[in-house]
């Protein structure tokens, strides 16, 4: 419940960035948020659509709905075709005559499949038969085929996503303090793999009479956004353990605003087939945010 009393209550903590004349107006702009955030989850192609995320081994994969095949898919014909992983991290398909796949929506015999971390801006190839699809992701030099089916029960039978009520106090603004040139973080991920991403500087904001830091990064070179990888005092109680995220814009005039109020569960916390990164010890927030 969203009351004046919590801006009054804000500013005293000095996070105060929502009058209380707009908490109607700022309400609204959430909720749009979070209708936003639930479909793009819920689209045909979106996270809840993942029904496999299949390792590629040096060689021949025979990739198919059949028990023979060393990658056995949940979904499609019972021998598809064979995946082929060659020593330079290539992955060549060669499609059965009967598998009725196409290759980018186009019918075709074969192709070298383009990754998702090769294919920058642009999108992986992706074979598709019947409502199923696949295309090739890297992670750390390891290929796979990840799996998607809009008619996976994950996506048909979704129930939809708790959340904590609107609070406009956890709208702050921090301070920007610019990191020095080449700083990075480290982060691990639930698959195992540690990546390094550029940090372009450190948030500070104080809560509870507290105060706090923050790293955000940047995951992908040329992002509008910055990204941010924590955890609280709820992970693992009322959100997912391994980490939480959230998206900033860039400083200006030395202050950042973190909406914590569009803080949200990563696609783990939906599906076993995703590879999201875990929070790392420098984003580990002491204090439970709700």
């Amino acid at each position: 419940m969203i009351r004046t009393s919590l801006f009054v209550a804000a500013t005293i903590l000095g996070v105060a960035t929502v009058h209380a004349t707009d908490t109607d107006s700022y309400k609204q702009s959430i909720e749009q948020w979070h209708t936003g955030r639930v479909e793009r989850l819920t689209a045909p192609d979106g996270w809840l659509s993942l029904i496999g995320l299949e390792w590629l081994k040096d060689g021949a994969n025979r990739v198919g709905s059949a028990a023979d095949n060393e990658i056995v898919l949940q979904a499609g014909p019972a021998h598809l075709g064979v995946a082929n992983l060659t020593g330079n991290g290539d992955v060549h398909l060669v499609l059965a005559s009967d598998s009725g796949a196409l290759i980018d929506g186009k019918p075709a015999h074969e192709a070298t499949l383009i990754d998702d971390m090769k294919a920058g801006d642009g999108t992986p190839t992706t074979v598709s038969f019947g409502t199923a699809s696949f295309y090739v992701i890297d992670r750390d030099g390891r290929k796979g085929l990840r799996v998607k089916d809009s008619e996976a029960s994950s996506r048909k039978h979704f129930l939809g996503i708790d959340s904590f009520a609107i609070d406009p106090s956890w709208r702050i603004e921090a301070t920007w303090v610019p990191a020095k040139p080449g700083e990075t973080l480290e982060m691990g991920s639930v698959i195992g793999t540690i990546d390094k991403y550029p940090v372009p500087g450190k948030l500070e904001f104080t809560r509870d009479g507290k105060h706090f830091e923050i790293l955000p990064v940047i995951e992908v070179p040329g992002d509008t956004q910055y990204f941010i990888v924590f955890a609280d005092r709820t992970s693992g109680k009322e959100t997912y353990g391994a980490a939480r995220f959230l998206y900033i814009d860039p400083p200006k005039d030395g202050k950042v605003v973190l909406d914590f109020n569009k803080a949200y569960n990563p696609p783990c916390a939906f599906t076993a087939f995703a590879t999201c990164p875990l929070a790392p010890p420098e984003n580990r927030l002491d204090l439970r945010v709700t």
